[in-house]
């Protein structure tokens, strides 16, 4: 049953990278391991097909409660402490193809937590084979934007939240969807030297991408970060050009935080996330990351970038 009463203040998750050391403690809502091995039973654990560009650290999410975990079909959750983490992995194979497989995957994600009391979606992470595959309206991530918004639901109509998409390079079927989710609803963040991402125009396809710049979580001062690059207004700026690219994505960073009413900059309470498409720039990357935001931990991934000439995506949480 879900309980519509008036809810306690829920501290928000902690995000950490750490070395992998065995067995999870009671109070991990989720550990994502970067390679493509097959998950574990443990629904808390999750395998990420983004390899790792760097030292082998896992993604830890902790909550002020004990967890419970399990399966719900195709479906793995975790619940603790206020939050709830669900997670689908669906093979395009089985449902038509990306737009499919995308529609079948938000709509289990959503009927699952419209009956749950932790409903409200603050952050999501989609990860797609071959994101870039195809030409005009046939592009692979179009076809997927397309199916998201088919499969969203009743349980997204409070307005998007937070998002990441990124191609991966294991099995080109395969389309991974998780998130976070609360009892409270968030804020919605925007950047204001960005269009929002559902007013962007019929150029970038037939269903303009539905995330938001970034969420305010319920109750804390925590800004989860939608992955970022250098895009002004709509468009991509300094094609092919890494240097011009991360300066560029490092101001739209700075000007989230800022309309997040957060202390401006980044240091040791605001892990980050760099999808590279290029392994050769990773040295580079964690490199500007560390130059301009000291203390900053970052991690650095093998990912594509939803636009073909964009060379790098940053995403990840601020903590006052």
């Amino acid at each position: 049953m879900r309980d519509d009463a008036p809810s306690l203040r829920r501290a928000a998750p902690r995000v950490d990278y750490r070395p992998r050391d065995g067995d999870l403690c009671g109070r991990t809502l989720a550990c994502f391991r970067f390679d493509t091995q097959p998950s574990p039973d443990d629904a808390r654990v999750l395998h990420v097909p983004l390899p790792l560009l760097g030292d082998a650290l896992d993604e830890v999410w902790q909550v002020d409660g004990d967890v419970v975990h399990g399966h719900d079909g195709a479906l793995r959750w975790s619940r603790g402490g206020g939050w709830l983490f669900a997670a689908i992995e669906v093979h395009e194979a089985a449902h038509g193809g990306p737009e499919e497989a995308a529609e079948h995957a938000y709509g289990c994600l959503s009927r699952f937590v419209a009956d749950a009391e932790e409903r409200h979606v603050q952050r999501i992470w989609n990860y797609l084979g071959a994101i870039n595959r195809g030409d005009g309206d046939d592009e692979r991530y179009k076809h997927f934007c397309t199916g998201r918004i088919r499969g969203m639901g009743e349980v997204f109509a409070q307005g998007f939240p937070a998002a990441t998409a990124i191609g991966h390079h294991g099995d080109s079927g395969l389309l991974q969807v998780y998130l976070l989710a609360t009892d409270r609803p968030g804020t919605r963040v925007e950047n204001p030297r960005q269009v929002s991402a559902w007013r962007y125009p019929r150029q970038y396809g037939r269903t303009p991408p539905s995330f938001a710049r970034a969420t305010r979580l319920p109750d804390d001062d925590v800004l989860a970060i939608s992955g970022t690059a250098a895009v002004v207004g709509h468009a991509s700026a300094h094609a092919g050009d890494l240097d011009a690219q991360l300066d560029e994505t490092a101001r739209n960073l700075d000007a989230l935080v800022e309309a997040g009413e957060l202390p401006a900059g980044f240091g040791h309470n605001a892990p980050l996330k760099a999808y590279v498409r290029d392994p050769a720039h990773a040295n580079a990357v964690r490199t500007f990351v560390t130059r301009r935001w000291p203390d900053t931990p970052v991690l650095a991934v093998h990912g594509d970038i939803c636009r073909a000439e964009l060379l790098v995506e940053i995403d990840g949480w601020r903590y006052r």
